[in-house]
């Protein structure tokens, strides 16, 4: 079962060849270099570096596959959530691949791909992990803070999710306020090993809501104020201070929410996906809060899988396909910015 699968959901071109579980390929052409300027993804420039890219990547992930576009059983694309103008060009290809070679085109979301990007597999079959539903899932990414009940393949069940910026957009704004590079959530991790958390009190974000949605518009007000009551000279001087007590909350907010899904949904695993996952100060915390629950918990195997990828798109779209969930028609299609895991499964 060889899948072609595409994803321009943001600022990174992506395609991937796949086979059940197994990345055969998977190739990546990265814009952060071009939006690093503006603080952050630039949708207009976004679109013109995924038509120039989308070609040569296709053609790089086939070669590195050994296979040609007869080969390949169906095609897959990312159709939703992300930028318009970025959605618009894989779409599109794909449309065109679809109906140039006669191939069945599956549409993914592109939460279900973090989703499944923890059972993706090398070439060997590893690592091996079996799936137990139903799963909680946890997506946290720079456009992302979603909890998600996996019931089974194609059955999701969303729980909790952003009521404004996710966790990553709130690190990387944060960033931005003291004066550090886009993205900002690894920066400030790597500054905030050397800092003291409980240097600047800030407010935790919906500490009393019992909802499990997330809100990251009030700390953000707050730490703006608290930069800007620093002259120049103390906000340099506690750099390090500045991005521990920020990702302190923002991580410590991330684990109320999570424990109290654990505690209100009886699941047999927890899944970790998403740029923010692979912060390491997180994983600790999130591993010491599932032996409470006595649970498993995934993390994706490794570090590309973590952010937007097409390997994680084939993976989703394998099981779909087995479902019976594609297009004939490819024509059917269109990208869906606002996707909220409730179309094409």
């Amino acid at each position: 079962m060889l899948i072609l699968s595409i994803d321009t959901s943001c600022d990174e071109t992506a395609v991937a060849v796949t086979k059940q579980r197994r990345v055969l390929s998977n190739v990546l052409f990265s814009q952060i270099k071009l939006h690093q300027q503006y603080g952050g993804v630039y949708p207009s420039l976004a679109k013109r570096e995924h038509l120039t890219k989308i070609e040569p990547a296709i053609n790089l992930a086939l070669k590195r596959a050994r296979l040609n576009l007869k080969q390949i059983k169906a095609l897959a694309v990312t159709f939703g959530p992300g930028l318009p103008p970025a959605l618009e060009v894989g779409v599109n290809k794909a449309k065109e691949l679809a109906n140039k070679y006669q191939k069945p085109l599956i549409p993914v979301d592109h939460i279900e791909g973090h989703i499944n990007s923890v059972f993706a597999q090398n070439k060997a079959g590893k690592p091996v992990r079996d799936f137990s539903f139903p799963t909680l899932t946890f997506i946290i990414s720079g456009g992302h803070t979603e909890l998600v009940l996996w019931q089974n393949h194609i059955k999701y069940k969303i729980i909790g999710q952003t009521l404004d910026d996710a966790a990553g957009e709130a690190l990387d704004k944060a960033a931005r306020l003291i004066g550090l590079g886009y993205p900002g959530g690894p920066i400030i991790e790597r500054l905030a090993k050397k800092g003291n958390p409980n240097q600047y009190p800030l407010p935790t974000p919906m500490l009393q809501h019992k909802s499990l949605d997330f809100s990251y518009s009030g700390l953000k007000s707050a730490f703006k104020r608290l930069v800007y009551s620093l002259s120049e000279k103390e906000k340099n001087q506690h750099l390090a201070d500045l991005c521990a007590s920020f990702q302190a909350v923002v991580i410590k907010s991330l684990l109320i929410k999570l424990n109290l899904a654990l505690r209100s949904n009886k699941v047999k695993a927890l899944i970790v996906g998403g740029g923010v996952s692979d912060n390491k100060e997180l994983r600790k915390q999130i591993r010491r809060l599932v032996k409470q629950h006595q649970i498993r918990v995934y993390f994706p195997p490794l570090k590309y899988l973590t952010t937007d990828n097409a390997a994680m798109i084939g993976v989703a779209a394998y099981y779909k396909y087995q479902k019976g969930i594609y297009l004939k028609n490819p024509d059917q299609l269109d990208r869906i910015p606002r996707a909220n895991l409730d179309v094409y499964v």
